[in-house]
């Protein structure tokens, strides 16, 4: 299913490039390849944060018009979100259906977006500016989910890796990859982010988060223990402002209403 995409195809918008072959991955009733999921991070690699609406303050490369048309191109005066304007975390819901989301985390230097878990989905993830500290794991074996409070011992991945704009999009699996991970901004930073399937509570996917302690006698490893949702911690929404998107009829996309996220100022 990996192809390259046909050139009418190449005159659209770089977000719609890439919400239509996650609707052709992840929409089929087949499992997606390993080839599918490399096709989309290379997608997700000619992403920019101009190309979903986003001004990360750096003048336009040649790679960052939306289109071959010059009406599209997202920095010809089309009104985009300012990153300096991010005083917290900060999401962009650009769409979620049943079978993915796109959206995109905008993080203040400093911020952090604590251990948390994807239970059973897969993640592509695209630093779109800036740079960020990750610390990520993976279940030496899953905690079985009849548990009241998740506990177990987790594989460290990353151990507080500083990735740098731009960089190649990553991906995380179920089980490998570092499906348990924290964000931190070392500078103000942007992450574009694609879920299949997406969190949902009603279909057991809820996000889960957890504290961690390394184990001084086996490195390389920590017991990560589920824990309630810092009081203070909380993500404000913001508008999508980059090209529209135009969705298969038969997707149910959300409304910003439905957000669980606060509502968004400049």
């Amino acid at each position: 299913m990996a192809v390259a995409f046909p050139p009418h195809i190449m005159a659209l918008s770089k977000v719609q490039r890439l919400y239509d072959a996650c609707d052709l991955v992840f929409a089929s009733p087949a499992a997606p390849t390993l080839g599918d999921i490399r096709w989309l991070q290379r997608i997700l690699d000619g992403v920019e944060a101009a190309d979903v609406g986003i001004d990360d303050g750096e003048p336009p490369s040649p790679s960052s018009s939306s289109s071959s048309d010059d009406e599209l191109s997202p920095k010809s005066g089309r009104r985009m979100l300012p990153a300096r304007a991010f005083t917290r975390i900060t999401y962009v819901h650009i769409h979620q259906c049943a079978d993915f989301s796109i959206g995109v985390f905008c993080f203040p230097a400093g911020a952090t977006l604590p251990l948390h878990d994807h239970p059973e989905m897969v993640v592509l993830s695209k630093l779109l500016y800036g740079s960020v500290r990750v610390r990520s794991y993976d279940w030496v074996a899953a905690p079985p989910s009849s548990a009241a409070r998740k506990c177990g011992l987790a594989r460290v991945v990353a151990a507080d890796e500083v990735r740098r704009a731009p960089c190649e999009a990553s991906v995380l699996f179920p089980r490998s990859g570092g499906n348990l991970h924290a964000f931190t901004a070392v500078t103000p930073c942007a992450i574009l982010d694609v879920l299949t399937p997406p969190y949902s509570e009603e279909h057991g996917r809820p996000s889960t988060y957890f504290t961690d302690v390394p184990v001084p006698s086996l490195p390389g490893f920590a017991v990560l223990e589920e824990t309630d949702l810092p009081e203070d911690f909380s993500v404000a929404g913001a508008p999508y402002l980059g090209p529209e998107l135009t969705v298969d009829t038969d997707d149910d996309d959300y409304d910003d209403e439905d957000d669980d996220y606060d509502d968004y100022s400049e």
